[in-house]
């Protein structure tokens, strides 16, 4: 019981020593990871279109 109580404090005081985002940098990390993901979406699609079309071409 002792070690649970002990991870239990431990991770109060860690929480404490974090710094939360603003909302201007939330917003700026929000776009960021909206755009990756617009992006590797396309590029996987083609990718995979791409791949379709070679491998209707084989016999």
């Amino acid at each position: 019981m002792q070690r649970i109580s002990k991870f239990f404090h431990n991770v109060i005081v860690e929480m404490r020593k974090v710094r939360w985002p603003h909302r201007k940098e939330l917003t700026k990390y929000t776009i960021t990871v909206i755009t990756t993901l617009i992006f590797f979406t396309i590029f996987f699609t083609l990718v995979d279109l791409g791949l379709t079309q070679i491998i209707e071409l084989l016999p």
